[in-house]
C-alpha cells in the first residue's frame, strides 16, 4: 500500500503521512545506495539499537546518537573505557541499553579488523551478499513486503560469527533496506524508480 501525500507525491505507506522527518528520510536516504565504509557501519548500529522499538525513535535521535558516540568513527568506539559506557547509559538522549551500547564497542572493534584488509572492505564485504549490486523488488504493497530472506539470514550469520550482536535476519533485512542493497519502495512510490 502507498499514501498520495498533500505534495501530491506516492510513497510507502511505512512513512505515514505527517512527520516530517520521517517523509524526508523515506524521499533522501531510505533505499538509496551507500557505499561508505563508516556510513555503514553508523547505519547497521543504529538498526540494532532500533531492535524493539520504531524506527522513527531512533531517526529522531540520529543527532544525539551520533554525538554521543563520537560521529560513529569506529577508531574511536573500539577504544571505549567503562567510564564511557556509564557516560552513554546517562545519556538520556540515546536508547540506553547496555547490551546495545557494549555491543556497538564490539562492532567497531570487528569493523577496524576488517577494515585491515583495506580502504572499501567493509562496504566490499557488505554488499557481496547481493553480489555488489541492488536488488529491485515488484512489491505492490506493504503486504507484499518481505522481513528477512536468505540473504539477510546469510548477512545475519556472517556478522553474528564474527561477534557482532543485534544483526539478527530481521534487523539486516532492514539494514540491507535501507542502505539500498534491497530497493523495497513500492512499485508505485516516487521513489521506486529514482533508487
Amino acid at each position: 500500500m502507498s499514501i498520495r501525500h498533500d505534495d501530491g507525491l506516492v510513497r510507502c505507506a511505512w512513512c505515514g503521512d505527517k512527520d516530517p522527518i520521517y517523509i524526508a528520510y523515506h524521499d533522501t536516504e531510505w533505499g538509496v545506495p551507500e557505499w561508505d565504509d563508516q556510513a555503514l557501519f553508523e547505519k547497521l548500529i543504529l538498526d540494532g539499537f532500533q531492535a524493539g522499538l520504531s524506527w522513527i525513535t531512533i531517526l529522531k535521535k540520529r543527532d544525539n546518537f551520533r554525538a554521543a558516540f563520537d560521529g560513529f568513527d569506529p577508531a574511536i568506539i573500539a577504544k571505549y573505557s567503562d567510564a564511557k559506557v556509564e557516560a552513554l547509559m546517562a545519556d538520556a538522549g540515546i536508547v540506553r541499553n547496555r547490551a546495545k551500547i557494549t555491543g556497538t564497542i564490539a562492532g567497531a572493534k570487528i569493523w577496524l579488523d576488517i577494515m585491515g584488509a583495506g580502504k572499501g572492505a567493509f562496504t566490499d564485504h557488505l554488499w557481496s551478499f547481493v553480489d555488489g549490486k541492488a536488488v529491485v523488488t515488484s512489491a505492490r504493497s506493504m503486504a507484499d513486503l518481505l522481513t528477512q530472506d536468505a540473504t539477510s539470514q546469510a548477512m545475519s550469520k556472517d556478522l553474528k560469527g564474527r561477534g557482532f550482536k543485534f544483526v539478527g535476519p530481521t534487523i539486516c533485512y532492514a539494514f540491507m533496506e535501507a542502505v539500498g542493497m534491497i530497493n523495497d519502495h513500492v512499485i508505485d512510490c516516487h521513489r521506486h524508480n529514482q533508487v
